[in-house]
């Protein structure tokens, strides 16, 4: 198990690639540690990773504690990892590889297509070099944002770090329709709960077999006993993602987050090619948007996994 030293996990957001993950570590029984790169904020600092690394490595003190110990800028202090990330001690991602080689040990990174950015170089760097020389160390990368997270890997451009390094990719798929209505009654039997077929038909062709969205309803039905509402709850939840993804280009410009919104809405109204997009979008804003601002937003989107071939990948999304 874990033979690859590089190792995707991909698929839609609430698939179940964390806990697919947090289930094979666990199964493994090989020392780990998990990066949960979706604490970073854009454009962030040596420290920000630093800390995140502090805080891996103190989750699982326990199982690395005697490798910790020899490496110079790495303090124990209690049950937290401190880590130099500037000074004469300063401890640099390869040096600490190449000291947890000293195990065999996985590195768990999630969503780490938030690893994009300016230290992006670095982290590749050192990546790179475990993949040359530290045969102890697996690394599994996870991003439900897939074309950004293979963006990120670069593999196949001659220039990045991690060019012709070998990647084993698992795809996550969604549960088909009858895996679907079985998870959901199995989930309800737990709780002594006899649900009509019809409820559970609908909230399976409601949600699509994505099983994060599966789970959020059955605890949500259980709560309400009502599928509307739970329609509502969970459209009202994507409708926060997706406002909090349309504020993260407000940064670049209002005009690029008030395009972003509009496109999304025009897919979601049936604008399924690309000059039925570029004629709702323009309609929209009542301007003649240029062609490589309307398609720079649609690769974005698609890089993002929200949508595909302008079909949204997530049912809930399109909704909201």
């Amino acid at each position: 198990m874990f033979i690859d030293l590089i190792i995707i996990l991909t698929g839609v957001r609430r698939i179940g690639k964390t806990s697919l993950l947090l289930v094979a570590l666990h199964e493994s029984k090989i020392p780990y540690i998990i990066l949960d790169a979706r604490k970073l904020r854009e454009n962030y600092a040596l420290k920000d990773l630093y800390s995140l690394l502090s805080e891996a490595l103190s989750s699982s003190l326990d199982k690395l504690k005697d490798v910790l110990r020899k490496i110079r800028g790495i303090s124990i202090m209690g049950n937290y990892v401190e880590i130099s990330w500037r000074g004469r001690s300063y401890v640099s991602l390869a040096d600490l590889f190449d000291h947890l080689n000293e195990k065999r040990i996985i590195i768990a990174i999630d969503e780490a297509q938030r690893l994009r950015g300016p230290l992006s170089k670095e982290i590749k760097n050192a990546i790179a070099h475990a993949y040359d020389y530290d045969r102890n160390l697996t690394f599994i990368l996870t991003g439900s944002e897939i074309g950004l997270l293979h963006d990120f890997l670069d593999v196949e451009d001659n220039s990045s770090p991690l060019y012709s390094r070998y990647c084993y990719e698992i795809k996550l798929e969604r549960f088909k329709e009858s895996l679907s209505k079985e998870f959901l009654k199995r989930g309800f039997e737990e709780f002594k709960l006899k649900v009509d077929d019809a409820v559970v038909s609908e909230i399976v062709k409601t949600f699509d077999g994505i099983p994060g969205w599966l789970t959020l309803a059955g605890n949500y039905y259980l709560a309400r006993r009502s599928v509307e509402q739970v329609k509502e709850m969970s459209i009202r939840l994507a409708v926060n993602e997706i406002e909090n993804l349309i504020e993260s280009k407000r940064k670049i410009s209002e005009i690029t987050s008030r395009r972003y919104r509009e496109a999304l809405k025009c897919i979601s109204e049936g604008a399924n090619s690309w000059s039925k997009l570029h004629e709702c979008v323009s309609e929209k804003e009542g301007t003649t948007i240029s062609y490589s601002v309307l398609d720079n937003i649609l690769r974005q989107l698609e890089n993002m996994s929200i949508i595909s071939s302008y079909e949204f990948l997530d049912p809930v999304y399109k909704e909201a």
